[in-house]
This record gives structure tokens, C-alpha cells and sequence, in this order.
């Protein structure tokens, strides 16, 4: 492409290393030298991938809303991309498909996003970009109620020349990701200190915080699940950059991902096949079809399921080992180099798509 490909962050996002979210990081993987990344607010270290420019909101008698579609417009007449692409924001990429060619990638359940949860919305929307999930679980329910419309999945991906190289495997049940109740750490918690006392050469560790970042508030779910947490004798530590955990991932014999919400994804779980830990994901949302058959399945809330998954794959190395093999395996089918392809594919998809004679 002779014009650049523009991306535009959710507002929340932060472009830079040490405070970058699930979609930074996956932008920064796939993103071409010529990409231009914009996001809100100046930052000291980018993430590597494509150029960050700031959003600078106009100072006029506007609504924040507003403001930022006027300054995605500036940004857009400023860089002349070939296409502009939005992450969960299916208002704002339908407002921006007036000025140029717009891809939507959604990362969440669309049908909670504003823009985009009525049929008539979504159908509009499929009209005027093309719309990309990544995974089945999404797109399906994008087209949930709607008549034919035209969706494709972009799967998010992992670098597996840069996981850690693992070495012995620790004793030791990880959980990483946002401690929030719809990540089901509390049930690991209660699981934890439900079968601690059969596994005393075992230890049980929570890495994260409420959102991504240094400066994440102490929430009343934290205040509440700490003592929880003492009590059973799971360690906090507490927020940790993304390389951080990679290495606890390869470090840890098992990875436990007991989430209550319908991941759209599952990011947690590939990132632990791909560094070998022993996976136990739930049954919800696009995590049964992400590990297929390189993890154990577990609902958080059933009696007794947690415990006896975890109690199973730490009586049995062998099985750890298995799934071990099994995930690395199960993720270089989403390695970056593959994903790249497909992005290009989706771009150039995108640009024609955006040329197709009006429908009426």
C-alpha cells in the first residue's frame, strides 16, 4: 500500500511499554514499519510496531464523544491512510467510514458495544465496513438476528520466537490476568484453599491487578479477596508487566484461566500453550474451541470442577506433560507470522470492499 494503514486505539488503551492492554500488544505484534498507531495522550516509550501519533481532542463546546471523532478525522486527513481501522468501537467506525475505507475488529462480545446492539445497528454497520471478529464466538454473535451480512475472523496471535525459553517446571498454579469476578479468580481462590492442604510442595500465585498498568486502583472485589486469598494461601503479587508473566507462564507447571464471562478470545490461554504450562480453561465463550484438546475444561462455579481439575493435572505428570506438548503445538497454529497474512488479506479485503457499488 503507497498510503499508510492508520489504527485507532479504544480511548483506554495506552500504546506504551509497561501500561499496554490485551489490544496494544496485539496491534504492536502485527503492525507493519509504515503502520501510524494513534491513541489518546503523549507517552514516553511506544511498544514496538508502526508509528504512535497522539489524538489531540479539539478545545470546542463538545461532548468527549465528539471531540474524539473530530480528532480521529484530523488524524485521518492528516496521515491519508488507505484504510483506517477501529478496535471495539463500531459507533466510531461507523462515523469514520464517511471520510475512507474502515475495518472494525472486535475483541468483545459486540452486542454490548454502543453502535452496535441492535440488529438494525449491526446491519447498518455491515453495510458501510467490514467487520472482523476475533473468533467464531464473535462474529456469530454480531450476525445474531441479522439477515445476510458479511463477516470475517481475524484471529489474535502470539510470537512464539519471542516466549521465554522454559526450564524446570515449578510446582506452582498460576493465575494472570485482570483480577476482576468475571475472570473467576475468586474461584480459584476458593478452589485453592479447598485442596492446599493434599499438595503442600505446591504453591498457588494471582499476577495481576483490576486493569493493566502500575497505577491500577484497588477495587472493593480486591478489598475483599485479598484476606480470601491470605487465608488460602495464594500469593498476590499484584500488577506485572506483560514479560513478567510470560516467564511466570514458562515457569509454571499449571495455568488456570476459570473465567465466568464468554471470553470472545481467550488471549491468557494461548499465551500459556505457547509457553508449555498445563492449561484449565472454562467451557464459555471462544475458549473451548482456542485449546481444542491441549487443556483441561472446568465451569468455576460448578461444585467441585475446579478443584478436581487442578488436583488431577497435579497428581499426574504425565498429563501435564501432554498438555504441555499439546499446547505449543495447538498454538503455533496462531503464531504472528501466520496472522500477518491473514491482516493483509483482510486489509486489501477491506479496501475493496469499501469501493462495491452502493447498496440501496
Amino acid at each position: 500500500m503507497q498510503h499508510p494503514v492508520l489504527t485507532i486505539l479504544p480511548p483506554r488503551e495506552r500504546y506504551e511499554a509497561g501500561h499496554a492492554g490485551a489490544i496494544s500488544l496485539l496491534v504492536s505484534r502485527e503492525a507493519r514499519f509504515s503502520d501510524v498507531v494513534a491513541g489518546m495522550g503523549q507517552i514516553d516509550t511506544p511498544l514496538p510496531g508502526g508509528q504512535y501519533r497522539p489524538l489531540i481532542l479539539p478545545r470546542v463546546p463538545l461532548s468527549r464523544k465528539w471531540r474524539l471523532r473530530l480528532a480521529c478525522v484530523a488524524m485521518m486527513r492528516f496521515c491519508r491512510p488507505a484504510l483506517t481501522e477501529i478496535h471495539n468501537r463500531p459507533d466510531l467506525a461507523r462515523f469514520l467510514a464517511r471520510f475512507g475505507p474502515v475495518r472494525l475488529i472486535l475483541h468483545n462480545d459486540p452486542c454490548t458495544m454502543r453502535g452496535a446492539r441492535s440488529v438494525r445497528q449491526r446491519e447498518d454497520l455491515a453495510r458501510h465496513v467490514l467487520v472482523c471478529g476475533v473468533s467464531e464466538w464473535v462474529t456469530g454473535r454480531f450476525c445474531e438476528g441479522c439477515g445476510p451480512i458479511r463477516t470475517e475472523v481475524q484471529p489474535n496471535c502470539i510470537d512464539l520466537s519471542v516466549l521465554p525459553t522454559a526450564g524446570l517446571r515449578q510446582k506452582v498454579v498460576l493465575f494472570a490476568g485482570r483480577v476482576v469476578a468475571d475472570k473467576g479468580v475468586d474461584a480459584f481462590v476458593r478452589a485453592w484453599g479447598t485442596i492446599r492442604a493434599q499438595y503442600p510442595g505446591w504453591r498457588a500465585v494471582i499476577m495481576g491487578a483490576d486493569r493493566f498498568g502500575p497505577d491500577s486502583p484497588e477495587t472493593p472485589f480486591l478489598e475483599k479477596l485479598r484476606p480470601q486469598a491470605a487465608a488460602a494461601g495464594v500469593m498476590m503479587t499484584g500488577y506485572r508487566p506483560h514479560d513478567d508473566v510470560l516467564e511466570a507462564m514458562s515457569g509454571a507447571a499449571v495455568v488456570v484461566v476459570p473465567s465466568r464471562w464468554e471470553e470472545p478470545f481467550g488471549m491468557t490461554s494461548l499465551e500459556a500453550m505457547g509457553c508449555g504450562a498445563a492449561v484449565v480453561a472454562s467451557p464459555v465463550g471462544a475458549l473451548p474451541d482456542l485449546v481444542g484438546d491441549a487443556a483441561l475444561l472446568a465451569a468455576p462455579d460448578e461444585a467441585g470442577a475446579l478443584e478436581q481439575a487442578l488436583s488431577r493435572l497435579m497428581d499426574d505428570d504425565g498429563l501435564r506433560a501432554r498438555l504441555g506438548e499439546r499446547g505449543r503445538e495447538r498454538a503455533a497454529l496462531f503464531d504472528v507470522a501466520t496472522a500477518r497474512v491473514r491482516q493483509e488479506e483482510l486489509r486489501q479485503a477491506a479496501i475493496a470492499f469499501s469501493r462495491r457499488p452502493a447498496q440501496l
